[in-house]
């Protein structure tokens, strides 16, 4: 019977996404790097996604040294992105608390709380009021 791996798990949320980050640090690691059991750049395809996936990694160095799964429910592409970042680097953190450091300086570490503001009465959207007209 083959035996589980040991991994480091971290949660990152933005706006409606949440994304549960899983990294493998093994000697069976090959640097893979997969999301909701698809390969990384699938299913993230544009341009700016991967370095923002990959800072903490590059960060801190282990780019290439350890295998990723990450699971993620809700929310749109970038809010995807940033929920992954945010999951990486708090599994790095459980598996080495000494990268807290680079991490919090580079600002892998701060969740980013904003999220879409609610439609208000009376206008078209959020803060857009319709428009003025004399007569």
């Amino acid at each position: 019977m083959e035996e589980a791996r040991r991994y480091y798990e971290g949660i990152g949320r933005r706006k409606h996404a949440s994304a549960r980050v899983r990294i493998y640090l093994d000697e069976d690691s090959t640097g893979s790097f997969t999301v909701n059991d698809k390969d990384v750049k699938d299913y993230f395809p544009r341009f700016g996604d991967h370095i923002i996936l990959t800072g903490p990694l590059t960060d801190t160095e282990m780019e290439g040294k350890v295998d990723i799964t990450v699971h993620i429910e809700g929310g749109g592409i970038t809010g995807q992105t940033s929920a992954v970042r945010l999951g990486l680097a708090r599994a790095l953190v459980k598996y080495d608390e000494d990268m807290r450091g680079v991490l919090r300086a580079n600002g892998h570490l701060t969740r980013d709380g904003r999220i879409k503001e609610r439609k208000k009465p009376g206008l078209k959207r959020a803060r857009k009021a319709p428009t003025y007209t004399k007569r």
